[in-house]
């Protein structure tokens, strides 16, 4: 198969792109030319994708055998799962019924601010009514839902590059 024949550094090296590709739309184009501001659950998901973009950017300069590129798929598929996680609720929180949306809270700024650590990333997991609204769409699918889906094709790259074989050692 083809796929096994890419070298690990080239993996990651896509990783680290696909991260700061994310990064560029969510900034550039969302925030900068849309004008949209990113709500508590989006500045979350976004320390995720920039996690796993620093996690693939250690290990392609590392460039580990075997041992090392497990550890480190490993670790991007983890911080993967946990930013799909915050999507999850996210994409949760726009499919509730409008009487069962919580109520808008303060700014995530303010949140950490004003509240001890734990407390402020308590409310910014529950979400309030900000990260309930679907303000822009592509392909029908809202920002937290193109964000889960690009965690999961992460995840799923990340998980394959743990678990094959490394073509440099056969």
């Amino acid at each position: 198969m083809m796929l096994n024949t890419l070298s690990p550094r080239l993996v990651f090296c896509g990783l680290v792109l696909l991260a700061i590709a994310a990064m560029l739309f969510a900034r550039v184009y969302l925030q900068g030319y849309l004008g949209l501001e990113a709500c508590p659950l989006c500045m979350t998901q976004r320390v995720f994708v920039v996690l796993w973009g620093m996690i693939a950017l250690v290990a392609a300069l590392h460039n580990p055998r075997s041992l090392g590129r497990r550890v480190y798929g490993a670790l991007c598929a983890l911080a993967a799962t946990m930013g799909a996680a915050v999507a999850g609720r996210h994409v949760w929180l726009q499919h509730l019924p409008e009487d069962q949306v919580p109520a808008c809270g303060p700014s995530l700024e303010y949140m950490l601010e004003n509240f001890p650590f734990a407390e402020a990333l308590r409310l910014v997991m529950m979400g309030d009514g900000n990260c309930a609204d679907t303000v822009w769409t592509l392909f029908g699918l809202s920002i937290p839902e193109q964000t889960l889906l690009v965690f999961c094709v992460v995840i799923a790259i990340s998980l394959w590059q743990a678990l094959r074989e490394d073509p440099r050692e056969h």
